[in-house]
């Protein structure tokens, strides 16, 4: 069961959502606040202070990319699942962009969902490791969860930090998809999920952009690596 420590805001203009995911949250033990919009929601991120927020794209007032937006423009780096009818790859990067930690089409599975929250909270633990991790002229923080190649820092959302942290701290290793999936969200999406793919794509955007070299390496049928050139 879930800590009683943890808070979760619900944004969603849906009420029978809302209301449903909230009754499934607080049988896990969780604390539940509830917002039927962005706008009503930033408000209460400002006076709840949320542990972690589930967030619908599509709403009135202030719709879910919006919102996202804000919140990363302002600093906060609360964990952000963001839940969308749209499945198209290019709505999934738009969520990312946004700063969203996670994406769950709709509809989904409760276990799912749970699945990814407890991962987003567990991966907002305070980190024990303080040494850089490095490889070629990137370099990685753990402890301040900053990146930056050669003397550029890179911003990155939680999810593709601990992604990129993970891939670095095994440079040279093929990590493989269900190994990945284990140790950054908890929960393994089976072979036919685009998820893994969708972040490695906008972690190379963002890593290796700009005629950088690649360090991010696919290995066809089995994972990713990262080595020096």
């Amino acid at each position: 069961m879930a800590g009683l420590t943890h808070s979760i805001l619900v944004v969603d203009d849906d009420r029978a959502i809302r209301e449903s995911l909230g009754r499934a949250l607080r049988l896990e033990g969780y604390e539940v606040v509830l917002a039927p919009d962005g706008a009503a929601a930033l408000e209460l991120v400002r006076t709840a202070a949320p542990s972690a927020i589930i967030l619908d794209v599509m709403m009135p007032n202030v719709d879910g990319l919006t919102m996202c937006r804000v919140l990363r423009a302002e600093g906060d780096r609360t964990p952000i699942l963001m839940l969308t009818a749209r499945t198209e790859t290019s709505d999934r990067v738009a969520g990312l962009d946004a700063g969203a930690d996670d994406y769950l089409p709709k509809p989904f599975e409760l276990d799912e969902l749970l699945a990814r929250v407890r991962a987003l909270l567990r991966r907002a633990q305070p980190l024990d490791e303080v040494d850089a991790l490095e490889v070629a002229d990137l370099r990685i923080d753990p402890s301040s969860r900053r990146v930056w190649r050669g003397g550029d820092e890179i911003e990155l959302t939680r999810t593709e930090f601990d992604l990129l942290a993970l891939l670095v701290r095994n440079q040279g290793i093929v990590l493989d998809h269900s190994t990945i999936y284990d140790r950054i969200w908890g929960y393994d999406f089976g072979p036919d999920s685009k998820n893994l793919a969708v972040y490695i794509s906008y972690l190379r955007r963002k890593v290796e952009g700009d005629d950088r070299l690649p360090l991010i390496h696919t290995v066809r049928g089995v994972g990713y690596t990262v080595r020096a050139p």
